[in-house]
């Protein structure tokens, strides 16, 4: 898995995720939103256009991330999700906790 600061737009930081988010790659996920955060990052927006598989693990750590993000009232949005990662998020509910928007564009005209 590769991740990238894209940069800014608006508000939000832009973060891509680029391969494969299991249990091996899920702890870098987290350590680098972690270092965002802890630099006062508090708008971000994850790019999942290059992701092409989604574990559990991964999931726990989007979710472990949201949390962080939201209880110091920020905001975190999820964009480019393709049909397999898409539908994982929605059956584990995750959309209804982690707004989901079809690209970055759209994600910042919603908020």
């Amino acid at each position: 898995m590769k991740i990238h600061h894209i940069g800014q737009k608006k508000n939000y930081n832009v973060v891509a995720v680029e391969g494969r988010m299991d249990a091996v790659s899920a702890p870098e996920f987290e350590n680098f939103l972690d270092a965002l955060i802890a630099e006062g990052v508090l708008k971000v927006i994850v790019d999942f256009d290059a992701l092409d598989y989604i574990s559990s693990a991964g999931l726990r750590s989007v979710l472990i991330t949201a949390k962080k993000i939201q209880s110091k009232n920020g905001r975190i949005l999820v964009v480019s999700l393709h049909d397999t990662v898409k539908e994982i998020f929605e059956i584990s509910g995750f959309s209804t906790i982690i707004p989901i928007h079809v690209s970055v564009d759209a994600a910042l005209e919603t908020d």
